[in-house]
């Protein structure tokens, strides 16, 4: 459901898949030539929107754990307000519940629709290193370059797995990126009085199921723009110096693993710098 409004949602062919392992498998070749970093335990694979969402979701359950904390709180503290707030527990919850499944819902959906990798986003979002490309949104991201798509997948297989590679060769690494974000996330804080007005501004004609989902739908949007402390804008900057430096790492890497060997490399280098200063995943 999260991703069907991007569109169809194939699950990979095997002709799919055995594409994608020989990609693989020739970037592997060519990084053992120039990195030590070993190649990884598990093989490459392909994945729909839909897989990509299962088989990283319980990394982005660790990520918000902090938003739903505070979110508990903020409701607690209605909760000792008047009488009527108290009575109306069941239906806050509920609202409480559908607005923040729909926020969670639909960044992951939209990130599902864009990411053409596992690691696309910069985050290591597997439980153990692995390379899996999404041919659906391989696709996507080919229509309108002029390289050969084989080109492309060969050289999104070679930046996928030297990401891969230095998550699983730098043990600390990965953690201390989701350590970060997580840092970030438990000073995010919900201000009851903010939500209680916001309640009350959505939810006092929504009575039936559907109507309040429509209103958390209504409220995510607000309810998550909260103010930034100082000590969140330090973490952030900390997140994005590292995020940077392994991007930075990867494109080196990419540049001189592809650059000798495949004529389209520049051009799909300056792509991906474009995407990224463009937005992308």
């Amino acid at each position: 459901r999260i991703t069907a409004s991007a569109g169809p949602d194939p699950a990979p062919t095997p002709a799919e898949v055995a594409r994608i392992r020989d990609a693989v498998g020739l970037a592997d070749l060519w990084l053992d030539e120039e990195i030590t970093f070993p190649r990884l335990a598990l093989s490459a694979t392909a994945w729909s929107r839909t897989e990509w969402i299962d088989n990283t979701y319980p990394t982005w359950q660790q990520l918000v754990r902090p938003v739903v904390t505070s979110l508990s709180a903020a409701l607690r503290g209605l909760m000792d307000g008047p009488g009527e707030m108290r009575a109306a527990e069941p239906m806050l919850r509920m609202a409480l519940a559908g607005m923040f499944a729909a926020q969670v819902g639909q960044s992951l959906g939209s990130l599902a629709s864009t990411v053409v990798s596992a690691g696309d986003i910069g985050l290591p979002l597997t439980e153990q290193p692995r390379v899996a490309l999404l041919p659906t949104n391989v696709e996507a991201f080919s229509e309108g370059l002029a390289a050969d798509p084989s080109d492309i997948l060969l050289f999104l297989a070679i930046r996928e797995a030297a990401r891969q590679r230095l998550f699983g060769a730098v043990g600390w690494l990965g953690p201390q990126l989701l350590a970060l974000v997580e840092h970030y996330a438990r000073d995010i804080t919900i201000d009851p009085d903010a939500l209680e007005q916001a309640i009350e501004s959505q939810l006092n004609s929504a009575m039936t199921a559907g109507e309040l989902e429509d209103a958390g739908n209504a409220l995510a949007g607000s309810l998550f723009a909260p103010q930034r402390t100082d000590e969140q804008f330090e973490v952030l900057a900390r997140l994005e110096n590292l995020l940077a430096l392994v991007e930075g790492w990867v494109d080196e890497v990419v540049a001189q693993v592809a650059g000798q060997r495949m004529p389209a490399a520049a051009g799909l280098i300056e792509t991906l710098r474009r995407r990224r200063a463009t937005g992308g995943p």
